[in-house]
């Protein structure tokens, strides 16, 4: 099933984004669409849009906290033409890259549960069937990497999540884990920069060695 911008099929999700519009009527405050090249080799996928973030702008980890560090990293690895995503019409540009999320809307509390995950399932589906063959998945978090698994048809136990664990799916579709670039793990230390340039810096050099199909 291709994304539905004005997709209410999660009745939970539904009511919180009518209940967040009331409260801030200039924000986006609908399904998320993907960002970036649309034969981009390179697919990023995070959790859910933030509040303040890609709820409000209408774009993938734009306006928020994680995404100051995401799109600093791609810039520094030549995946956009600009270090800094402010806004929809800020001139950004991915370069053989694509953003997505496990679900398109904001769910309350940052917290999808499982049914909104399986329900917004079958978009990701869409979004992996329509990547290149020789595609590089970057899983932000644990729920992205299930999610591309069940996408994928795959069994969760056959493929552990870990930072920086390289997974080879099925499809010939590799598959990188990544802690999440949130406010908490930044902080907290979980995740550091030189992690998270790690693996994107690894992403870089696995796409170079694979040739264009």
């Amino acid at each position: 099933m291709p994304f539905d911008p004005a997709c209410r099929r999660c009745p939970r999700l539904s009511t919180f984004l009518d209940e967040v519009r009331e409260r801030h009527p200039t924000y986006h405050c609908r399904p998320v669409a993907p960002f970036g090249a649309a034969d981009g080799r390179l697919l990023i996928l995070g959790l859910a849009p933030g509040m303040h973030g890609a709820n409000a702008t209408g774009r993938p980890f734009t306006g928020d906290f994680a995404g100051i560090l995401l799109y600093q990293t791609l810039y520094r690895y030549g995946f956009s033409n600009r270090p800094e995503s402010r806004s929809l019409d800020d001139g950004l540009r991915l370069i053989d890259c694509r953003i997505s999320n496990a679900v398109k809307c904001l769910p309350p509390g940052n917290k999808p549960i499982g049914e909104e995950i399986a329900c917004c399932n079958v978009f990701l589906r869409e979004e992996l069937q329509a990547l290149p063959d020789d595609s590089l998945v970057i899983a932000l978090g644990r729920v992205a990497h299930q999610a591309v698994l069940r996408a994928s048809g795959l069994k969760q136990s056959a493929y552990q999540f870990g930072h920086n664990v390289l997974h080879r799916l099925s499809s010939g579709m590799l598959l990188l884990d990544c802690y999440h670039c949130s406010r908490y793990n930044t902080q907290t230390g979980r995740l550091t920069t030189e992690m998270f340039h790690e693996v994107f810096g690894r992403a870089r050099e696995l796409l170079e060695k694979r040739p264009r199909i």
